[in-house]
């Protein structure tokens, strides 16, 4: 190896990367257009800590990312931290400390990395960039239906135009499974299959026949939002259960009026990965690939442990995945200026829209200048000529 052959120094751990021109200005082109809709929609934004108190992280909501958390000792305090794997249980502290005393429902939004401790065989990537809303302090159809609606209005501002969403109750099936009264062992075997949708396994799981059926039918809920609607609409659901099957009708009947066309579905069984969702929750993807772009739902802000908790929704864009589902914009031209140009003759040409890369040395071919610097047009005799 030569002295000067330091390549290896450009590895990064696993799931870590650089992102290089034009890949990083996409993606804060991105993020200013997602925070630009939010906030026209009356949410402020928020900067919360890269790093912050293991018991204030993982807190509440944040226990079920304590798998996925860096944690180091502050040298200061001589106390645990953790480095934030989301986005949302910061704001959520923020809510129900800093700004307790704002009036509700209290709209915030946020951008920024997040970084945790191992990917997954879809999304290999451990730090990437995270934009959201939290909508705090009510608990109604209506909020939940903005979360859904500003979710897709952002994804389009983006450049992501063609979307479906699927809406979940992920504590559906436990409100099903605490109104039926069977054994301990057939339950465990009845959700086993609801996970791996296998209506044969309900069949055979050893419950009754009435929850059998309601075991099922819940499983064949699942799909176009109208049908699987009407399906649930026919299966005597237990009280907890059917208030919830009710309110998800409700907010689809509100996504829908709003947004006629966009293609809506349910998945009233699914709840893995949704794990401290307490209501209705979505997700958005593109019609032309099936990687989620955003997610969001309903979920307690605060921590109940402390009986401090406010019942909350919101929605994170995931920006790696938005990226890939959309066209890149078409470049800027760079325009090639020579030494000795006049910093302020710069403005006119950057008012229409050229990035001007100014030469620093003295260059005997100016057109092989420009090109050798990527740029598409060199300022000659006063003119942006074409290279």
């Amino acid at each position: 190896m030569s002295s000067n052959d330091n390549d290896h120094r450009g590895l990064l751990p696993a799931g870590l990367a650089d992102l290089l021109p034009p890949d990083a200005a996409r993606e804060a082109r991105a993020i200013d257009l997602a925070i630009e809709r939010f906030a026209a929609f009356g949410y402020e934004r928020v900067k919360p800590p890269l790093v912050e108190f293991e018991e204030s992280l993982l807190g509440g909501p944040g226990a079920a990312l304590s798998q996925q958390t860096f944690r180091l000792m502050d040298p200061v305090s001589q106390r645990m931290m953790g480095v934030r794997p989301d986005m949302t249980v910061q704001v959520a502290r923020i809510a129900v400390t800093r700004l307790k005393h704002e009036p509700r429902p209290l709209r915030l939004s946020y951008g920024g990395n997040v970084i945790r401790v191992r990917g997954s065989a879809l999304k290999p990537e451990r730090q990437f960039a995270q934009v959201g809303t939290e909508l705090i302090g009510v608990d109604s159809a209506e909020a939940d239906a903005e979360a859904v609606l500003l979710a897709v209005d952002t994804l389009r501002a983006i450049g992501v135009s063609d979307l479906s969403v699927d809406l979940n109750l992920p504590t559906l099936v436990a409100a099903v499974a605490g109104g039926v009264n069977q054994p301990e062992e057939a339950m465990s075997r009845l959700r086993r299959a609801l996970d791996r949708k296998d209506e044969g396994g309900i069949a055979k799981a050893g419950a009754d026949k009435k929850a059998a059926d309601l075991f099922a039918g819940l499983l064949r809920a699942a799909g176009p939002a109208d049908k699987g609607l009407a399906q649930l609409a026919k299966l005597e659901l237990p009280e907890a259960a059917a208030a919830e099957a009710a309110r998800l009708a409700e907010v689809v009947k509100l996504v829908a009026a709003a947004e006629e066309g966009l293609p809506l579905t349910i998945d009233p069984v699914e709840y893995r990965g949704l794990e401290y969702q307490t209501g209705v929750s979505f997700s958005v993807f593109a019609l032309k690939g099936r990687e989620e772009l955003a997610r969001g739902g309903r979920y307690s802000a605060g921590y109940p442990e402390d009986g401090v908790s406010e019942s909350a929704t919101g929605f994170t864009v995931y920006m790696d995945a938005v990226l890939a589902a959309s066209a890149a914009p078409p470049e800027r031209p760079r325009l090639y200026v020579g030494l000795g140009t006049p910093w302020a003759d710069c403005a006119p040409w950057q008012s229409k829209g050229y990035a001007v890369v100014r030469a620093v040395v003295a260059a005997p071919d100016p057109r092989a200048e420009a090109k050798r610097l990527r740029c598409s047009h060199a300022l000659i005799d006063g003119d942006a000529v074409p290279l």
